[in-house]
């Protein structure tokens, strides 16, 4: 797997908070609903400390709330978190990391310290 470090081009100011990494990495996608708990596997791509792109999943509701579960090189056990649905473009959909308790704050410390070491 490779990583590429996306940097904001001269002529346009994004309202970013960080950096994107180009990566492409298979994923779990867990939706839960009264009734049922469905799992879809996609593609992560766009990651930042914040959120990343996901694809190849089903059609997803904008603010709805996911799991991911993805691998990244440098750690033994897959990161599990939880996101909210942001946007969405054709089949590919951006999600944020949620940050409201120390599990959340586990799972995304462990995306910034891996992203950090890539750069």
């Amino acid at each position: 797997m490779s990583v590429q470090v996306v940097l904001p081009q001269s002529a346009y100011t994004p309202q970013r908070r960080w950096p994107r990494h180009k990566i492409d990495i298979p994923l779990q996608l867990v939706t839960e609903g009264p009734m049922k708990t469905t799992v879809y596997h996609g593609r992560g791509s766009q990651l930042n400390c914040g959120g990343m792109a996901v694809s190849g999943v089903l059609a997803l509701s904008v603010g709805a709330q996911v799991a991911l579960q993805f691998a990244l090189p440098g750690l033994p056990e897959p990161v599990r978190v939880r996101c909210f649905v942001r946007n969405h473009q054709r089949e590919t959909f951006g999600v944020e990391f949620i940050t409201e308790s120390d599990a959340d704050y586990e799972s995304v410390g462990q995306i910034e310290a891996i992203l950090r070491s890539m750069e």
